[in-house]
């Protein structure tokens, strides 16, 4: 069975490209996928373009992996093997001669409407068996969400020294450990998060997280999901509110107010033009529900 190096890859991801916590969790479990796969079919080294396409019919036929998945975990093996052909020329790479297409069905985000949007925001309340300080936070990081389009990954990682004095701009780092500078551009938000960062900074250096759990560590990604989950039971909604469909919703609104493509896209921290290019798409089916809903032949009948 052939020998993978999955913390030195790893490690070295994550040192030498900057690649985000979720991503080597992922990069991790793809390789060990595979590594059960090697050890099942009793394979060694030097690896083949026809045990790379093996593995692909593994993925495919046998695990029933859906198509995103699949393509996922053959990048992350190919950006292995060329990493360690880098490091040792002996072991050449099966990805040579290997040509896999995968088809991935393009779907659209979903964004969160209007409606459900406004009840959320007069509901003033976050889940009701939370803290009074915990539910402020979730209603003030709900209204950030919706404002600047954070990835709540971005948003729980901030610090207090990455947030302006009049808390009107925010350093964030993204995927790849891109900065850029994220504005909150609504006056009553952001006296609302100037307050809290104020309290924040009075309570903690500039290096300790902004946003606290209930136990006063760092708020979690998964933390906030769980909290949306409560929320979206209390208030009815369905399909329950997640962190990226406010994300979606944020880049959506942006669109349909006429805000131009690239700007929302320097917004969102998307490094491709074409990942923002599908709320195009979004708002096109906003309008073609708009329409259907006016019906203006039948008005013009009555």
């Amino acid at each position: 069975m052939p020998h993978l190096d999955h913390t030195a890859f790893v490690t070295a991801c994550r040192d030498e490209r900057g690649v985000g916590h979720h991503t080597l969790r992922a990069y991790a479990q793809d390789l060990r996928t595979f590594a059960r796969f090697t050890k099942d079919r009793h394979l060694t080294d030097p690896l083949s373009k026809d045990d790379i396409l093996a593995y692909h019919r593994h993925l495919r036929d046998e695990l029933d992996a859906k198509p995103a998945t699949i393509e996922r975990r053959l990048v992350t093996l190919k950006s292995y093997f060329a990493w360690r052909a880098d490091r040792n020329s002996a072991l050449p790479s099966p990805f040579a001669d290997v040509r896999i297409s995968v088809r991935i069905p393009r779907r659209l985000p979903r964004p969160i409407d209007r409606e459900t949007l406004k009840a959320v925001l007069q509901s003033e309340t976050g889940p009701t068996n939370a803290r009074p300080a915990d539910q402020e936070i979730t209603i003030l990081i709900i209204k950030l969400l919706i404002v600047t389009g954070l990835r709540i990954s971005e948003l729980t990682t901030l610090k207090i020294r990455d947030i302006s004095a009049d808390a009107s701009q925010m350093i964030v780092r993204g995927k790849g450990n891109r900065e850029r500078i994220v504005f909150v551009p609504n006056t009553e938000l952001q006296e609302a998060f100037r307050r809290y960062c104020a309290d924040r900074a009075r309570h903690g250096s500039l290096q300790s997280p902004l946003f606290l759990n209930a136990v006063g560590r760092r708020l979690r990604s998964q933390t906030f999901r769980k909290r949306l989950r409560v929320l979206s039971h209390r208030l009815d909604i369905t399909p329950h509110l997640t962190p990226h469909r406010f994300r979606h919703s944020a880049a959506t609104l942006l669109f349909e107010e006429g805000i131009d493509i690239r700007m929302i896209q320097a917004l969102l921290g998307h490094a491709n033009l074409r990942t923002t290019e599908i709320y195009v798409r979004v708002s096109n089916h906003a309008l073609r529900r708009a329409l259907e809903r006016v019906d203006v032949l039948s008005e013009l009948r009555q």
